[in-house]
């Protein structure tokens, strides 16, 4: 089987062969499902079961219909970044369709969109007022959607490989001293301002999320 990119997870360089096959691959093969990825979100999961466990995650996302986007989730953006997850979003209209047990296991986005959390880096060529408009109107529609994520490699643990049973993942809610000096990490490496993010969204109305079952893991709200 070739191995795509130059070097392996342990960045150790590929053999000749390899590459041969990887560019072969590369010119012959139908990747359709990876191009359709049309989005990278960064933001950050929380583990259901600690909640002061965070993974910052780069999510690809794309959309599979109307009301319906799939992401894969990775650990940086670099080229040999690990694929350490999955998320799906769907729209209220589908969420309250859902059984009651189906819907405590997705989690609201208004806090990451309305606090600045949730951000689209932008392409170091973009003009920032240019961006920051597809961005806003990207985060119109996010701050509507339920979010159900499972990491599958605990890499803030330092495992090698994928260890044990996927695990479900929430999201910031609220302001706290771990988020605020999680998002001031990223922030800094992203060149970021929340609070630009802040006052640009603050038009973006904020849904009415279902009072019960949504985060359902936060035991603060759910005791």
């Amino acid at each position: 089987m070739a191995h795509c990119g130059t070097s392996n997870a342990a960045g150790e360089p590929v053999s000749t062969s390899q590459s041969i096959l990887e560019g072969a691959a590369k010119a012959t093969q139908n990747f359709d499902p990876v191009n359709n990825i049309c989005a990278w979100l960064n933001a950050f999961h929380v583990y259901a079961d600690d909640p002061t466990r965070i993974v910052e995650a780069q999510h690809y996302c794309a959309h599979i219909t109307e009301d319906i986007r799939q992401c894969i989730i990775y650990d940086s953006p670099e080229k040999n970044a690990r694929l350490i997850g999955i998320e799906y979003m769907i729209t209220p209209r589908i969420y309250e369709t859902l059984p009651a047990e189906e819907r405590k296991l997705w989690h609201s986005h208004v806090f990451e969109v309305k606090g600045g959390v949730l951000i689209m880096p932008k392409p170091p060529l973009a003009p920032e007022v240019v961006w920051e408009k597809a961005e806003t109107a990207e985060m119109e529609e996010l701050v509507k959607v339920y979010g159900k994520t499972y990491h599958l490699w605990q890499v803030d643990r330092g495992d090698k490989v994928p260890l044990g049973a996927p695990m479900l993942m929430g999201s910031f809610l609220k302001e706290t001293e771990r988020v605020q000096s999680a998002v001031n990490d990223r922030n800094q490496r992203f060149g970021v301002e929340s609070g630009r993010k802040v006052e640009i969204r603050k038009h973006i109305e904020e849904p009415v999320i279902h009072p019960v079952d949504s985060d359902r893991w936060d035991h603060s709200k759910h005791p």
